[in-house]
């Protein structure tokens, strides 16, 4: 507890400046531990006791930081009574509910959004039906992995263009061909395996979380974007608008090297750590590095869009005759 040490401490101090300072500073230099009556005394303990009761309080905490105007029919609240998460003492899980944008300017929270994200461990959106989804992208441009569902465009876009999603950070929970308990059972178990991860794993996923994000830069995603619009105008006017549309680059990110060849039988393992990612990872790497070679995105044998990532290949050294060959 800080205020019982912060006491102690006080305490020692005032031995080593009683009327024999010397004395009281060679016992305690010499390794003698004084006695508990002599750190904490009667006016000591009642300023313990003072703030463990004050500390005390005869409601749970409270689960929304608000008060709202009409709580009963809220639905997330509504939900949280159904199943009882009233942050118990026993509850494993405890829930802080905050109905208000973040703001810097907030008296309660004083950060801003980003701030927040970069804070967190794991971001939930499992959306029932999104056209993109702004928070999982979030999310994976400052380092945070996320769950996303195969309902809205960011889940889609991941699946199609990653090979193990995982790896990367980006769980993608299935509802469009499952039921809904299956898709609860899928989610749960995202979650339980992310939190069985080590510290050194979770490092090296946010580091590969963080490196999709030129995957969703706007050189790449404008493309679609521009498509689309096109697509839009033809259809809405096909006599005035030709039906060309900027071509999209067809890529798919490879598996990380050092990632299990087993995804299965290690799910709760993955990412496994390698000597080729490291805590200190920043995700750059060195263009002369005879090791690095960058991923060409083709679409239709014209290249639209060129994005880096190490292939780990093997060095084959050519043995020297004596002819020089």
């Amino acid at each position: 507890m800080p205020v019982a040490k912060s006491l102690m401490l006080s305490r020692v101090f005032r031995l080593a400046s009683s009327s024999n300072p010397q004395e009281e500073l060679t016992k305690l230099l010499s390794g003698s531990i004084p006695k508990s009556e002599d750190l904490l005394q009667s006016e000591d303990l009642i300023k313990l006791k003072r703030c463990i009761f004050a500390a005390q309080r005869p409601n749970l905490p409270p689960v929304c930081t608000h008060n709202m105007t009409d709580d009963a029919s809220d639905p997330i609240l509504n939900h949280v009574r159904r199943i009882q998460l009233f942050n118990n003492r026993a509850d494993r899980v405890k829930i802080v509910f905050h109905p208000e944008f973040l703001s810097s300017t907030s008296a309660l929270l004083a950060m801003d959004y980003e701030q927040f994200v970069r804070g967190c461990h794991l971001g939930v959106f499992v959306s029932y039906y999104e056209p993109w989804g702004y928070t999982p992208a979030e999310c994976t441009v400052m380092g945070i992995p996320s769950i996303t569902s195969n309902l809205s465009g960011f889940g889609c876009f991941m699946a199609e263009h990653i090979a193990d999603p995982t790896s990367y950070g980006i769980y993608i929970v299935d509802r469009r061909f499952r039921n809904p308990e299956e898709s609860v059972q899928q989610l749960a178990g995202h979650m339980f395996d992310f939190t069985r991860q080590s510290r050194r794993q979770r490092i090296i996923q946010r580091n590969r979380t963080e490196r999709l994000s030129e995957l969703l830069d706007w050189k790449s995603l404008g493309l679609y974007y521009r498509k689309a619009r096109q697509l839009a105008l033809f259809k809405k006017y096909p006599e005035a608008i030709r039906p060309d549309s900027p071509k999209t680059p067809q890529f798919r990110y490879p598996r990380p090297a050092s990632a299990p060849p087993s995804p299965g039988s290690s799910r709760a393992s993955t990412p496994l750590p390698s000597e080729h990612e490291d805590d200190d990872d920043d995700g750059s790497y060195d263009d002369s590095d005879p090791n690095f070679q960058p991923i060409r995105m083709v679409s239709r044998g014209s290249e639209v869009f060129e994005g880096s990532y190490p292939i780990i290949k093997p060095i084959i050294k050519k043995n020297s005759n004596s002819n020089g060959n």
